[in-house]
């Protein structure tokens, strides 16, 4: 059992030297606000300034090098008391003339353990050490305990999946931050997602996966229970999902990585596999959620959207000045497209990264073999998308091409170390068509219909991908940005042709 500790109200804080390199957290000016709580101790003092230096380096954190021109703790509550005692922020970050919200667990410890140096923020005046509550299994057991025993605490609530089976007893362990989210793995049966960037409204990581898995799909990750916060809307902000977790598994991208490394690698079985999968997915979605078709004008608009998208790119990426009139004349080709388009509710993000292969240790400790099954994990879409769009109809081959760009990229990031051998680059040329093939024929045979068929949408839909792609790169990994653009080169010389 933790010891009980009060927290230090504002009254007691006082300046105080802090250790050395660790900046203080200062007593800010009395304003008239009521006082006694985290936020108007600290959001105008030194906490906002370690914030403001210390969101910008963590993994999830939107953008790429901006200055923060200011912090402020739009919420907090207490969830844990004790040492260390468990805060609950929802951080304003305003970056030029975008304000960002961010997700922070905060601890408050007397004294750090050693393996939790990675997560310090900073020294308060009164000796406790400010740090990422999300790294610290014994905070996050109190997430957990909250999912199970259904807790609420002031505007947070923590809610259960009926009948869903939690283990209170799991102990956490925190995997590397992803661009968006924290994820904590607990025992080997659950594994919590943190939202670093919570939006307002009906999050589709939980609201597809519930939706399909009471429905009885097992071609989801089954929540088991959730995290929410109370908002002047009408609906709630999801802070955190909890999933069902599968321990002998390995992802996509992994296991495609795993086969092309192999002296005949030949991935076509496994993405066979996974286009009907995805096939399946679409169904089970067009089900759960309804369909609708394209009116006779949105394709001329898609097609201007996407334009504007590339005018800008070029702004970002010089290297597409190049191929503009090319990808222009693909998307010229979209809009005079006159037949119909069904949309429905898609994945929205999909790459190989997104699909678990389950089932699939070779035996004996060999490589990971083909996967029994696919299961298809975070349907959130691109967390910089505004929360309505993500949720909006589209078309499924957006999830299909974002599928095919996939395969396309692990061939090319083995090539990054070795761009001249062209031996390795045929190997890899091979292994993509004989991929991307296998995919849209076990999507075909799923639905009657190869994917290729509706050619204008699904070429410019690949490469929109690819623009985006490379001002991605180009923003955060120069390094791959390669990747990219020689696809949009080769894409566009082939439809010259």
């Amino acid at each position: 059992m933790r010891k009980r500790r009060d927290s230090v109200s504002i009254a007691a804080l006082r300046p105080q030297p802090a250790p050395s390199g660790t900046p203080a957290i200062d007593t800010p000016a009395a304003t008239g606000r009521k006082r006694g709580c985290l936020t108007h101790a600290m959001s105008n003092g030194s906490l906002a300034e370690l914030l403001a230096g210390w969101l910008p380096a963590q993994r999830w954190f939107a953008g790429s090098g901006p200055i923060v021109r200011d912090v402020a703790i739009r919420s907090d509550v207490k969830l844990a008391d004790g040492d260390p005692e468990l805060w609950h922020l929802i951080v304003d970050a305003a970056m030029g003339a975008h304000t960002v919200g961010y997700q922070v667990p905060i601890g408050l410890a007397s004294h750090l353990k050693p393996e939790l140096g990675p997560a310090v923020i900073g020294a308060l005046s009164d000796g406790r050490i400010a740090y990422d509550g999300a790294m610290d299994p014994e905070l996050t057991a109190v997430l957990l305990d909250g999912i199970a025993s259904q807790r609420t605490e002031g505007p947070i609530s923590f809610r259960a999946e009926p009948g869903a089976a939690i283990d209170k007893g799991a102990v956490g362990r925190t995997l590397p931050a992803t661009a968006s989210n924290t994820s904590v793995i607990f025992g080997d049966k659950a594994i919590l997602k943190l939202l670093r960037r919570p939006s307002i409204g009906h999050h589709p990581d939980l609201e597809i996966p519930s939706r399909l898995a009471r429905s009885g799909s097992h071609l989801v990750a089954a929540p088991r229970g959730w995290i929410e916060m109370a908002s002047s809307a009408d609906e709630p902000t999801v802070l955190a999902i909890l999933a069902e977790y599968f321990a002998h598994a390995s992802d996509g991208w992994s296991l495609a990585i795993a086969d092309l490394t192999t002296a005949e690698p030949d991935f076509s079985d496994q993405a066979r596999l996974l286009g009907e999968a995805t096939a399946h997915l679409h169904s089970e979605l067009a089900a759960a959620f309804g369909t609708g078709v394209l009116p006779p004008t949105a394709l001329g608009d898609m097609a201007s959207d996407m334009a504007a998208e590339l005018a800008l790119a070029v702004g970002v990426v010089p290297e597409l000045a190049k191929h503009e009139q090319a990808i222009m004349a693909c998307y010229t080709e979209l809009a005079e497209f006159t037949g119909d388009v069904a949309i429905q509710r898609i994945h929205g993000d999909y790459h190989l990264a997104q699909g678990l292969g389950t089932d699939c240790a070779g035996p004996g400790g060999r490589p990971p073999g083909t996967p029994r099954r696919w299961v298809i994990l975070d349907f959130e879409g691109e967390p910089s998308v505004p929360l309505a769009r993500r949720r909006a109809f589209a078309p499924a081959l957006r999830d299909v091409a974002g599928m095919l760009r996939s395969f396309d990229y692990v061939a090319r990031h083995q090539l990054l170390q070795e761009p001249d051998d062209q031996r390795l680059r045929s190997v890899a040329a091979d292994w993509v068509s004989r991929c991307q093939d296998a995919f849209c024929a076990g999507y075909g045979e799923a639905t009657g219909e190869d994917p290729r068929h509706g050619w204008p949408l699904l070429r410019a839909l690949l490469l929109q991908k690819a623009v985006y792609e490379a001002v991605y790169e180009a923003r955060h990994r120069p390094g791959w940005l390669p990747i990219p653009l020689q696809a949009i080169a080769e894409a566009v010389h082939e439809g010259e042709r």
